[in-house]
């Protein structure tokens, strides 16, 4: 296998790795619809930010959907496959970018998760459990910018 394809393959692996991780280390349990909040979103940003939409997508949405599969929460893993890749994938476009353009398409990432994950508990749970969902999924999604924005220059500088 040349380098660069190691180098790609390796990465996947470790970025898929840790966003598993931190999706399943600290969970806090949301009722409505029996899911649960967690720091996986700054790692699937910092993917992005750090390696690029390709990277950040595919580590994001199977590390994710790992993380869902895992911990009992199968039936969500083909949506959050998705929803946490679309997010990988906005999330990388922001790699290299600076200012104001670096923290929108971060924003943008956070909220197409909050959305793609409305869309889907809408379907699956009715408009109140999905409504009662946004604080918890906004929550995830600012703490994701907020991080990932703060830590991906110093790990920039590292890598």
């Amino acid at each position: 296998m040349p380098r660069e394809m190691s180098k790609f393959v390796a990465t996947v692996g470790v970025m898929a790795t840790l966003t598993a991780l931190a999706t399943i280390v600290i969970q806090i349990p949301t009722p409505p619809t029996r899911g649960y909040i967690n720091l996986g979103d700054t790692i699937v940003m910092l993917s992005g930010s750090l390696f690029g939409s390709i990277i950040g997508s595919i580590s994001g949405g199977m590390g994710s959907a790992l993380a869902d599969l895992l911990t009992g929460y199968g039936h969500w893993a083909p949506f959050t496959l998705v929803i946490k890749g679309i997010e990988g994938f906005i999330a990388g476009l922001s790699k290299d970018k600076k200012g104001i353009l670096r923290i929108i398409l971060l924003i943008l990432a956070g909220i197409e998760m909050v959305a793609g994950y409305f869309i889907v508990e809408t379907i699956i749970y009715g408009l109140g459990a999905a409504l009662a969902e946004l604080p918890g999924n906004s929550f995830q999604a600012v703490s994701g910018i907020l991080l990932s924005y703060i830590l991906t220059p110093v790990l920039k500088k590292v890598l």
